[in-house]
């Protein structure tokens, strides 16, 4: 007793030290301890111990964690006896105990919950023991006043359909009483039930209904899936009602809440109503929408402000503007929602993160416009104009009060304003000429002023930056109503006025350009790259009609005739930007992508190709001309990824007349040799500048991977290989020995060579006589091999640094090697025929790395897991002999790895896995054919010891067996057919245990469902041969589909679980 007393203090001890103490070490010892309890055999009895004797809620708080994680335990399950035990021991532990820390409570309340998922359809004497939760629940109200994920959704579902609507419903009545009271809410325990009602009825209409939201944090306007049996709730006016008055009624900190409620509510699927009923329940909630804006008191509580946004903008989102202007007081509601949308816009420094749903709401009624059949007005005509003024009023006035009170510049944060333009750019194309008038007028105002300032001697820079700020935005905004043509049916008179808006930019774009030798700013050019990328897609292309009336306006105004003028304003701003922002990455790759949109479309790359400025880029291509291009040492290597950019653009262009003329390939290669001969120059002597090397290396091997990238017809790819191997291959080679250990070295130098192996566009097309195939293979193999073999000499790298340092080169090679061996320019069996050993050496170093890698981690990094699964695709189709003669932990390995990619979430590692599952199966099967067959030629080492090692372990295809046939009749498979593949090998291997598992599933059906279950089972299987020739396959494939549909339909129908997942799990 002394002892558990003794032990008991010491765990209290520790708690204290786990969450008090500020010391780090203490704190770490602490948790490395109780992280030992946790583990221990006596840790059960000691939890319960703790919970009866503890004196602190940090050691309640340990047991209650602890008994989670005991509950949750997939392996070595706790007996069904003693959860109920513990299920019973925590519900009386929390009615005996009212005054607990509510962190303490939150734990037990949790533990509760899962213990009662977990146990869903667990039984004791035919009684589903776990069941009870809403009667267990509601004895608290009167005395108060990683299973598989199959299975998770399972006990969902039966949840949703026995219970779920049980609970909102009394939720909804506790509330309807609870607004009838007086209630002291001052009274905290009176202030809590109140709020943890709103957070019960909140999260019974946020319920994953149909078992879609694998993320809770995305698609934020989505529709809710209430089920059909819930429809009573909605049809009854009562029910929305409710919290329309709660919201009145109670304190504005219970109101987000309840508006919370009131966005689901407004989101209930349209199916659920017929045409009548959808436009009552429209009624009532624009009814209390617009009491709301009439009474916008609460409003000025931000949290309240931000939900009320959500639930306009779910009015667009979930009706369609012909239902809401039939609405009784659709004129009155649209007028005040414009008003509030305009305050809100005009107080620009109140919650912005609000402004989304309301640019939302605005964007999907402008764009119903064109649309709309009804005869009744939507009087967007008269407000849409009022909200984009409110928007573009509001910015400008924005940028004075930022600059003087030296706020946080919204212009900082991208992402926000690009969301918000894409938003304005259709709100803004509504009643067109107005915006227009304004935009003109605006700018036209500050461009003056601008130009005024800048005559001045006398201009303080304040002024300057302020017009520079105004310019900024009304240059963002131009650009982006440009864009929004591509959503509606534009009329030549809009086409001019964009033209006049097209004219005003380029102007302010020759002024700044005067400047840049003096001064420039930053923000202005980021905006002016955005305009430049919205006009090209809309007014430079192929598919864009040349006789436009905005090329006629440029003509007038800026003497710019045609595309190619147009197209040499491009090309001027470009190199301009690249001489004077050499040093701005954010300018200079923005600039580089524009060039590089540029010199994809067909029309417009040959007409750049004709300017005499592109000429100019093709024969100068240095950092004397192109800064960024320099080595500078202040910089990160990493810094220089948009030379590759630069280069795809270049090689692009330079192909469009190239042809076979290699001294004008030879006369663009000129930069690269002489940094080439610099690099191998420094590397022939014993000492030389590491970091100049590096820098010269790591910039040339970018520009190169640019160049492959874009040579990719056979002609001008073969100079590029002819000029890089044999003279400087040596050298790649040589900087991935030197620099294995530093990812910005040898990256750039793995998918340099990742590129190059990669025959796109079937550009490696060897001549006949040519051994050139070959040997570039046995030069892949050697970089694999020597990264290979020197990464793994680094020992134990840090969890969060072993991406960058590691398995990021890895899964390079990797790539590269799929690539290569999937290229079809090289035929592997002539390595062994010479005693070569380069395929040997890449396939062993593949087998190294692999096995330096944890399970988890293949799946945890999606890069590395894509290139993994396609590589091993690759192989089990071609290279069956070599996984063969694995050793047999290795083959475990490579086959634990399929059987969990097969649950992955991406369905591209997923698919693959199919792929490679039914390699290996069709393998096995023919091997075991062929064993069991008559013949003079016995199998061959490899293959016999492959199927000794099989039915050595034949629990490893079974497991993947059970887990096909498991997604196929119980998840969303997203990839049946990829999944049918093995599935057929998979049954003729383990067709006794195909028999079980069939069993199982029939016998795990309620009696009445039994026989429709081994009926679609006999389905499946008939007219099933015993071989896996193509025309089988695509009868079985075909017969799983029918499988799956009626094994869907009869459990849709069953009012049971079905507990076929024990034999799976």
């Amino acid at each position: 007793m002394a002892d558990h007393v003794q032990s008991l203090a010491q765990l209290e001890n520790l708690c204290k030290q786990l969450y008090e103490t500020t010391d780090t070490t203490t704190r770490l010892q602490a948790e490395k301890a109780l992280v030992e309890f946790t583990n221990s055999p006596d840790c059960l009895s000691k939890c319960q111990l703790l919970l009866e004797r503890g004196s602190s809620s940090y050691s309640q708080l340990l047991a209650a964690t602890c008994l989670t994680k005991l509950v949750s335990r997939t392996n070595n399950p706790l007996p069904l006896e003693q959860r109920i035990d513990i299920r019973n021991y925590v519900l009386n532990y929390l009615a005996t105990r009212p005054k607990l820390a509510t962190f303490v409570t939150q734990a037990l309340i949790q533990l509760y919950a899962r213990i009662t998922k977990l146990g869903w359809f667990d039984c004791q004497k035919d009684d589903y023991v776990f069941r009870n939760a809403i009667t267990d629940v509601t004895r608290f109200l009167q005395a108060d006043t990683t299973h598989p994920l199959t299975k998770h959704r399972k006990i969902a579902s039966s949840f949703r359909d026995s219970s779920l609507f049980d609970i909102f419903t009394l939720s909804c009545n506790l509330l309807k009483q609870a607004s009838g009271k007086n209630l002291n809410l001052n009274d905290e325990s009176q202030h809590g039930l109140l709020m943890q009602l709103l957070k019960l009825t909140h999260n019974c209409l946020n319920f994953d209904f149909i078992g879609t939201s694998t993320d809770e944090s995305s698609d934020d306007l989505c529709t809710v899936q209430i089920p059909t049996s819930w429809r009573s709730a909605f049809l009854d006016s009562s029910t929305l009602q409710l919290f329309f008055d709660l919201y009145h009624s109670i304190p504005p900190s219970f109101s987000p809440l309840v508006l919370s409620c009131l966005v689901q509510i407004a989101s209930v699927r349209r199916s659920l109503f017929n045409n009548a009923e959808r436009a009552k329940f429209l009624s009532h909630l624009v009814d209390g929408v617009k009491r709301i804006l009439e009474n916008p008191q609460s409003l000025s509580d931000p949290n309240n402000y931000h939900e009320f946004c959500r639930l306009l903008a779910r009015l667009k989102s979930n009706y369609q503007l012909g239902e809401l202007v039939k609405v009784e007081n659709y004129p009155e509601v649209i007028r005040l929602i414009a008003n509030f949308t305009v305050t809100s816009l005009q107080h620009w420094e109140f919650a912005p993160n609000s402004v989304h749903y309301l640019l939302s709401l605005w964007q999907r009624l402008a764009a119903s416009v064109p649309y709309v059949k009804a005869t009744e007005p939507h009087m967007l005509e008269t407000y849409t104009p009022e909200v984009t003024k409110a928007y573009i009023t509001s910015r400008l006035e924005s940028v004075h009060i930022i600059l003087r009170d030296g706020l946080e510049d919204p212009l900082e944060d991208t992402g926000l304003v690009q969301q918000q333009l894409d938003q304005l750019s259709t709100i803004g194309r509504c009643e067109y000429e107005k915006t227009c008038a304004l935009l003109v007028q605006l700018f036209d105002q500050s461009a003056q002023s601008y130009q005024e300032l800048l005559q001045s001697a006398s201009a303080s820079p304040m002024d300057i930056a302020v017009q520079e700020g105004r310019l900024t935005w009304l240059v963002y905004i131009i650009g982006a109503v440009i864009g929004g043509r591509v959503s509606f049916a534009s009329t030549d008179e809009q086409d001019a006025m964009d033209g006049e808006l097209v004219c005003r930019v380029l102007q302010l774009m020759n002024l700044t350009d005067s400047r840049l030798a003096q001064a420039g700013n930053e923000k202005l050019e980021l905006a002016m790259l955005s305009f430049f990328e919205q006009f090209r897609k809309i007014y430079i292309g192929d598919q864009v009609q040349k006789s436009s009336k905005l090329y006629r306006r440029l003509s007038e105004v800026l003497c710019l005739n045609d595309e190619t003028m147009v197209l040499s304003v491009f090309i001027g701003k470009i190199i301009t930007n690249l001489k004077y922002w050499g040093r701005c990455e954010p300018i200079t790759s923005k600039t580089l992508q524009l060039l590089n949109d540029l010199s994809i479309g067909y029309s417009s790359v040959r007409k750049l190709v004709k300017l005499s400025a592109v000429q100019f880029m093709l024969n100068n291509h240095t950092s004397e001309h192109f800064s960024f291009l320099g080595i500078n040492n202040q910089s990160n290597l990493t810094d220089m990824r948009c030379r590759t950019t630069f280069y795809t653009a270049l090689g692009r262009l330079l192909m469009v007349d190239l042809g076979e003329d290699e001294d004008q390939y030879e006369q663009f290669m000129l930069p690269l040799t002489g940094a080439f001969e610099a690099v191998a120059q420094m590397f022939s002597t014993n000492s030389f500048n590491e970091q100049e090397a590096k820098r010269t290396l790591v910039g040339l091997v970018r520009d190169l991977r640019g160049i492959a990238f874009a040579f990719n017809a056979k002609t001008s790819f073969m100079m590029l290989f002819e000029w890089i191997y044999p003279s400087y291959m040596p050298i790649l080679q040589r900087a991935i020995e030197l620099w294995y250990h530093d990812p910005a070295c040898t990256t750039p130098v793995l998918k340099l060579m990742a590129e190059l192996v990669h025959n796109r566009s079937q550009r490696l097309q060897f001549d006949v006589s040519s051994p050139n195939g070959i040997l570039l293979f046995r030069e892949t193999s050697k970089m694999i091999t020597m990264y290979g073999n020197r990464i793994l000499t680094l020992g134990e790298v840090p969890k969060d640094q072993v991406y960058a340092l590691k398995l990021k080169g890895i899964s390079i090679c990797f790539s590269m090697l799929k690539a290569a061996l999937s290229g079809s320019y090289v035929n592997f069996g002539v390595f062994r025929l010479y005693g070569d050993d380069a395929l040997d050496n890449a396939l062993q170093t593949f087998i190294k790395l692999l096995l330096s890698i944890p399970h988890s981690d293949l799946l945890d990094y999606p890069k590395l897991s894509q290139s993994y699964y396609s590589l091993l695709e690759v192989l089990t189709q071609d290279h069956m002999n070599f996984i063969a003669s694995l050793e047999p932990h290795v083959i475990m390995y490579i086959l634990s790895s399929i059987s969990e990619g097969l649950t992955a979430l991406d369905t591209m590692v997923c698919t693959g896995c199919c792929s490679c599952l039914d390699h290996i199966v069709t393998y096995l099967f023919k091997q075991l054919s062929r064993s069991t067959k008559k013949r003079t030629t016995p199998l061959n080492q490899e293959s016999d010891r492959f199927l000794h090692i099989m039915q050595q372990h034949p629990e490893m295809i079974q497991q993947m067996l059970s887990t096909v046939l498991n997604i196929i009749i119980f998840e969303d498979c997203r990839n049946q057919w990829s999944m049918s593949r093995p599935l057929l090998g998979l049954i003729l291997l383990n067709e006794k245990y195909f028999s079980d598992l069939r069993n199982s599933i029939v016998n795990s059906q309620p009696p009445e469902k039994q026989q429709a279950m081994h009926l679609c089972f006999e389905n499946l299987m008939e007219g099933i041969e015993r071989n896996l020739l193509t025309k089988n396959r695509d009868r079985f494939t075909q017969n799983l589909s029918a499988f799956r549909r009626e094994v869907n339909d009869s459990m849709k129908n069953s009012t049971y679980g079905v507990n076929s997942n024990d034999m799976m799990s």
